[in-house]
Parts: structure tokens; C-alpha cells; sequence
């Protein structure tokens, strides 16, 4: 189906204004990346409600190194801004699904508790 090409324009304005957003950082040299393109592309199709971005890191290469990005693909899985998945490597159309369903069984009320908690402890 289709997804977002971020950029330092767009980035923000996306990930705070989406409550679900997958990020692929990859570049068009990356054999993996691009065999990861129809996967993502075609989950994009199967879950309405999650955004799906991608960043071009050879283009894009601030928001790589904001993101510490050493190795592509890299899947990022934001939601209600906070990083709930970050992990290298392509994933197979199965794992992508499980992923997905994990980040959207997630009860984020919980999740902002405990960050609350940890950042009132730190302080």
C-alpha cells in the first residue's frame, strides 16, 4: 500500500501526531533493505491504523545519527512517542505481523506510568 518518506521536515510532525508509527531506516545500496521493501510495503496494507515511514539514511542522514542508526534495515515502532521497538535486521512477513500485533496489544497507560515513575526517581 503505501507509506511516509521522513524527512527533518515531516519527522516530528509524524511521530507525534501518530499513535502507531513504523520506521524503516535503509538505503537504496542495501540488498537487505531492498528485499525488506514488499514486506513492509505489503504489512502497510494489512494494519490501517499504524503509519508506516521510512528513512532514506543516505539522504536522511541526521535523523540516522539522532537515532544512533549503525546498521540497516533498522525497524523503529513508535507509539504514543515512545520507542517500543528498535532492533537491525530484516524481518520475514510473519515476524513483521507479530511485532505489530505485540505493539498493539500494549497497554500504554502503564507504559507512561512506568516512565513516569523512572524519570520522578532520576529526579
Amino acid at each position: 500500500m503505501a507509506y511516509i518518506d521522513l524527512t527533518q521536515d515531516n519527522i516530528e510532525k509524524v511521530i507525534t501526531g501518530n499513535d502507531i508509527v513504523i520506521v524503516d531506516f535503509w538505503a537504496p545500496w542495501c540488498a537487505p533493505c531492498r528485499s525488506f521493501a514488499p514486506v513492509f510495503e505489503a504489512a502497510s496494507g494489512k494494519y490501517p491504523n499504524v503509519v508506516f515511514a521510512k528513512v532514506n539514511t543516505e539522504v536522511e542522514q541526521d535523523i540516522a545519527g539522532s537515532f544512533h542508526i549503525r546498521s540497516i534495515p533498522t525497524l523503529m515502532v513508535f507509539r504514543e512517542n515512545v520507542i517500543l521497538y528498535s532492533e537491525a535486521g530484516a524481518l520475514p512477513a510473519s515476524a513483521l505481523d507479530q511485532l505489530l500485533e505485540q505493539v498493539l496489544a500494549v497497554d500504554m497507560a502503564e507504559v507512561h506510568k512506568q516512565i513516569a515513575e523512572e524519570k520522578a526517581a532520576a529526579e
